[in-house]
């Protein structure tokens, strides 16, 4: 996807974070910190904690890190969003950026324990592909925008996980489009922004 998607997802999440008031903020699925570091360049934030599988993609972000000038308040650890990591317990904010479809949809259930049992941040941020929104891609219904998802959502089919997970684990949860707007197909993402009751 284009680099203004990728700056207006960034940026809708900074904005999120930023009305949470999080100041500890995890980066589930951080990649090579391109959520991480921008969060680092805000005042109010004392900590950023991203978790990847990908020792390549860490080692990018942990040299990005090394050369920020708020670097060291930045940690970037080795390790999968839907593992029981107990010691992530009680951040202020977890952000989830583009990540959740690139899990095989068996897994959302651990997802949800991971994030919203054992790590229950006060604030959950998730972002993903708006599946509608391929049809002004060029991208046939019957694939997805990349090979690695393992599945692309309607708004409606979104609404429906998110408000089942905010239901089972007591957090509201606001919805909207993101990067892009178009009246009939939405965004080219989509956002939830749980938050801890």
């Amino acid at each position: 996807m284009s680099t203004w998607w990728h700056q207006e997802r960034l940026a809708a999440v900074l904005e999120a974070v930023q009305v949470t008031g999080a100041g500890r903020v995890l980066d589930l699925g951080c990649g090579s910190g391109d959520l991480m570091l921008p969060l680092l360049d805000q005042p109010w934030i004392a900590r950023v904690v991203g978790l990847d599988l990908s020792e390549t993609s860490l080692e990018r972000c942990r040299a990005r890190l090394a050369a920020h000038p708020r670097g060291a308040r930045g940690e970037a650890r080795q390790g999968s969003m839907t593992g029981l990591h107990p010691d992530l317990a009680g951040f202020d904010c977890a952000c989830l950026v583009e990540t959740i479809e690139h899990l095989p949809p068996a897994e959302l259930p651990a997802l949800e324990r991971a994030v919203f049992g054992v790590m229950r941040p006060g604030a959950v941020v998730v972002t993903t592909p708006n599946a509608e929104f391929n049809d002004l891609l060029g991208v046939p219904r019957t694939r997805f925008r990349r090979p690695d998802h393992r599945f692309e959502w309607t708004r409606a089919q979104f609404r429906d996980w998110v408000t089942a997970v905010a239901g089972r684990t007591g957090y509201a949860v606001r919805i909207r489009d993101i990067a892009g707007a178009h009246p009939d197909l939405g965004g080219a993402s989509q956002m939830a922004v749980f938050s801890k009751g």
